[in-house]
């Protein structure tokens, strides 16, 4: 009966031990970028000018997407209601990346000059 005590108390060691670590991952995962919110038909195109039009765009059905500052890569945006206030202007995002889909997940998102 001990054993089997102990042997569980290790097993229940070991599974907080492994949840700690990926909650600790998620958090590591996460990114501080500058860049864009702009419209998934132009893109980068309004990195910088065309609020009005990204606004249109976007009222019109079109996705917001992220445009990455320094690269000028385009990236959807897996929660579009946390831009909805800065549509077409330069803004500073903490966000978790997905590389594989070339999304983003915006944690805090605030304007930027």
């Amino acid at each position: 009966m001990k054993r089997i005590l102990a042997s569980l108390v290790v097993a229940c060691s070991f599974a907080a031990v492994a949840a700690g670590a990926a909650i600790a991952a998620n958090a590591a995962d996460s990114t501080t970028i500058n860049g864009w919110i702009s419209d998934s038909m132009c893109g980068a195109k309004h990195a910088g000018s065309g609020a009005a039009c990204v606004k249109k765009c976007v009222s019109g059905g079109m996705s917001p997407v992220f445009v990455d500052e320094s690269k000028k890569e385009v990236w959807k945006i897996d929660n579009p209601d946390a831009v909805k206030d800065y549509l077409g202007s330069k803004v500073t995002i903490t966000a978790k990346a997905d590389a594989d889909n070339k999304s983003v997940h915006i944690d805090s998102i605030a304007e930027s000059k």
